[in-house]
């Protein structure tokens, strides 16, 4: 082969792949090669990360997962033998059980409903432009900010019969006569613990879904209104299509933590009166305060495997379906 032909052959290689003379690598560039140094190196970065998660993640999970099966009882830790099923059997055989699983449908579903509906108006009128936009943003987001707990009790001072401002205002508006034992009554206890939830909740919905709104291209909003297309129809054609991954997924995570969320309960009304506002995990709690880690543990398991259960089928059902063209 003549020089001028190697010459060729160079530059032409040098074209396709920039002045690295290697196809597919930027101008200047060069690869870096993953050597066995290098993995060692992210290794070591990522030990103490991975060691954390592992001591007080999933160490806990596996020594209390083998607890529900065992005899573990604070009155009695002289006998922690193994016992199969039976906190299982425990759990599903209490009187209780089945006011529980109510309540924890009612507790999801009353609260997510209303949070989705009402989050949705919000980021909807706080996408517009207006004055004062911002203070009014830092208003509504604020309550993600203060622990559940805290916003509990603030409500239990609220709902309080005797000198509660609900009653007061309700008074005031002549909607009662006399005031209300809300968190007395097993009718009202659980729809007080709602409507504070529902308060709580509003805001994640409202934060997701104003900054997946924003991510909505303008042009289609236009070439909406040049085909004639109303508000409603823009809503459910235009603006719940394109934000709808985000949606699902801001349902499922608000599922996943209504369901693991004792502490508003707790805060307001400890579970009572008479286990009405009990739900699964504010009864586990309850177990484990009793001493009985091992059915506690157990209804634990449970938690877990429902929930993973959940977010399975809930992630099936809403996937996006590729369209296949020919």
């Amino acid at each position: 082969m003549s020089v001028a032909s190697t010459s060729k052959t160079k530059t032409a290689a040098q074209g396709e792949g920039g002045t690295s003379g290697r196809r597919g690598l930027p101008r200047g560039g060069r690869r870096r090669e993953f050597t066995t140094r290098r993995g060692l190196q992210i290794a070591a970065f990522m030990a103490p990360a991975a060691l954390f998660v592992a001591v007080f993640t999933y160490y806990p999970m596996v020594a209390g997962g083998q607890m529900a099966f065992r005899n573990w009882k604070l009155t009695d830790l002289t006998d922690t033998s193994w016992v199969g099923l039976k906190n299982f059997r425990d759990v599903f055989a209490d009187p209780a059980w089945g006011t529980v699983l109510t309540n924890s449908a009612i507790w999801v579903v009353g609260s997510i409903v209303p949070q989705l509906v009402i989050g949705f108006a919000l980021a909807l009128w706080l996408r517009r432009r207006f004055r004062f936009r911002g203070l009014y943003q830092a208003l509504i987001f604020f309550p993600w900010a203060i622990s559940g707990f805290l916003i509990g009790i603030l409500f239990r001072w609220m709902f309080n019969s005797e000198f509660g401002v609900v009653n007061d205002l309700l008074q005031k508006a002549g909607l009662i006569d006399e005031p209300i034992a809300w968190l007395a009554d097993p009718k009202t206890a659980m729809v007080a613990v709602l409507i504070a939830n529902i308060w709580y909740g509003v805001t994640f919905f409202a934060i997701m879904i104003l900054a997946a709104l924003q991510s909505i291209p303008d042009e289609l909003y236009e070439a909406a209104a040049l085909d004639g297309a109303g508000k409603a129809r823009t809503l459910f054609q235009v603006t719940i299509p394109y934000i709808r991954t985000t949606l699902a997924l801001t349902v499922l995570l608000r599922v996943i933590w209504i369901f693991n969320f004792p502490d508003l309960i707790f805060g307001m009304t400890g579970g009572g009166p008479n286990n009405e506002t009990h739900i699964v995990t504010t009864w586990m709690i309850k177990i484990t305060q009793q001493g009985d880690y091992g059915r506690a543990s157990a209804l634990g398991l449970l938690v877990v495997a429902a929930l993973l259960v959940f977010a399975v089928f809930f992630l099936l059902a809403t996937r996006e379906r590729k369209r296949v063209t020919q």
